[in-house]
């Protein structure tokens, strides 16, 4: 994609900001200030202008701070072959401080099957996860994404993936990195399960990124699992969230989650830090729908405070 074409997307990004802080309740502002949350962005929520290269990895900082947000999830996928290069790192760290944004974790994907059947492949796709690790240490973050893929019975991918997130974060504990985990699909989309796997686990790096919108066990027949049922169940291991949006209704809400009962859920448990925004509508483009997703979490932010 051309300079030009990037430069447009950026101050269309900046303008669409701008606009949306001018409509917002000042109140809700204000007094989300006050609350134990801070808003992060995950880059997913742009992920069709990052494959469209209409802006890049290291632009996202930079977008996160137009859009008035204060910390950055990154997606490995946009930067899957910089892991190991620490000029580039050093670039990105460099970048999302001078924007004042912090950065929070890295989501990893295509790294392999972590509760793998084979021992040999479990311990294969922990070592290809080691080097996130080590740039989520070099980068400040607190934590990486992994998924918790298996096969077999129930019972038996528990205790694969157990296996596989324990060898990793016996390394993680060597860096100061955390393991998380997302209901992400399958059985991982299952809060009895995945909660069944973090007592497993039994490490203090080990944790979840409950998402609000992953319940999906089983596309191809519709199973899921109660999102609100589930977010409970993972808030006790958690050490982020996960806000997902796709649409909104003319009130501002979001049409598939409430989230004033979410968030209540995760007040409760006594959650405190960063709630990520990931965008995957498709209503509207994705700056707007991260503004959208934005507003609504500062109004929540304010009634919980």
């Amino acid at each position: 994609m051309k300079n030009t074409s990037r430069r447009n997307f950026l101050r269309t990004t900046l303008a669409a900001a701008s606009g949306a802080m001018l409509v917002s309740p000042a109140w809700a502002a204000n007094a989300a200030k006050k609350s134990p949350f801070k808003i992060s962005l995950a880059e997913w929520s742009f992920h069709k202008a990052l494959f469209a290269n209409e802006m890049t990895n290291l632009e996202f900082p930079v977008i996160t701070r137009e859009l008035g947000i204060e910390g950055v999830e990154y997606v490995n996928q946009f930067f899957k072959d910089k892991a190991k290069d620490e000029k580039y790192l050093a670039e990105l760290k460099k970048i999302a401080k001078n924007e004042g944004v912090e950065n929070v974790l890295i989501m990893c994907d295509g790294e392999g099957m972590v509760g793998h059947p084979e021992k040999e492949e479990r311990i294969k796709t922990v070592e290809n996860h080691k080097k996130w690790i080590d740039a989520a240490k070099f980068l400040g973050c607190h934590s990486i994404r992994v998924n918790a893929g298996s096969r077999g019975s129930y019972e038996e991918q528990q205790k694969l993936a157990a296996d596989g997130l324990r060898m990793l974060c016996e390394y993680g504990d060597t860096k100061g990195i955390n393991v998380i985990v997302e209901n992400h699909g399958g059985l991982s989309s299952n809060g009895e399960w995945l909660s069944g796997v973090m007592k497993m686990v039994d490490h203090k790096r080990v944790g979840t990124l409950p998402d609000f919108g992953n319940f999906i066990i089983d596309r191809q027949t519709g199973e899921e699992f109660d999102r609100y049922k589930g977010v409970e169940m993972l808030m006790p291991y958690a050490k982020g969230v996960s806000a997902k949006s796709h649409d909104f209704d003319a009130e501002g809400n979001e049409t598939h989650s409430d989230y004033f009962r979410l968030m209540k859920i995760v007040n409760e448990a006594g959650y405190k830090g960063f709630v990520g925004i990931e965008y995957e509508g498709s209503q509207l483009p994705e700056k707007e729908g991260v503004i959208a997703t934005k507003k609504l979490l500062e109004k929540v932010f304010a009634s919980l405070a």
